[in-house]
């Protein structure tokens, strides 16, 4: 009598590796798809309000340079982050960027997409010589990547941030030695200078 188990030839996809997933810069044409995964991401709670944000930040002259990446999974988009322009005052000679906002779908967290999104950022931000980036989160999961108060450093948000919250305001140098040549109030794009977005 002979066994019969079960073959990869019988089953495909067995043995078969998760689909590689894609780093790369998102293009215009992708804005609604990148959109949507921000309000999917952040749901009823406020998915509308990030998506309009976005949309408005991905078409604002201030906003510019800009860095815009998707992570895709075969021909889907499950995660975006975006990288926008920062200013300095008094005027500084380094460069800024503020990470806002990040995510990723919600079937596909906890899987490091979003630790991956800003680790391909930084690595664009370097090689166009970005100095610092800025980013209002929570202290536990983006001091992981080197990020710091900001506000011990003398570099000021938008707008206050309420005590409690001070360390949620946050910087990361991507050049040594820049958080200590400079000191002041980072000013962010047009859409994103709103009261309301500072406050976490």
């Amino acid at each position: 009598m002979t066994d019969h188990h079960p073959s990869s030839a019988h089953h495909p996809n067995r043995f078969m590796s998760p689909p590689a997933i894609h780093y790369r810069t998102a293009t215009s044409s992708e804005d609604a798809a990148v959109i949507q995964i921000h309000q999917d991401a952040f749901g009823r709670e406020g998915g509308a309000e990030i998506g309009a944000l976005l949309a408005a930040m991905l078409k604002d002259p201030s906003a510019k340079p800009l860095l815009s990446l998707v992570a895709q999974c075969d021909t889907d988009l499950i995660g975006h982050v975006l990288f926008t322009h920062a200013r300095l005052s008094p005027a500084s000679d380094a460069s800024a960027v503020i990470l806002a906002p990040l995510a990723v779908l919600p079937e596909q967290q906890k899987q490091g997409i979003g630790s991956a999104l800003i680790d391909a950022g930084f690595e664009r931000l370097k090689q166009q010589k970005i100095d610092l980036v800025f980013v209002l989160g929570y202290p536990d999961y983006y001091t992981r990547f080197g990020f710091q108060p900001a506000g011990r450093c003398e570099l000021h948000a938008p707008y206050p941030i309420e005590a409690k919250n001070a360390e949620a305001w946050m910087v990361h140098e991507l050049t040594p030695g820049a958080i200590a040549a400079c000191q002041g109030t980072v000013h962010c794009c047009d859409a994103l200078d709103k009261p309301e977005y500072w406050r976490e």
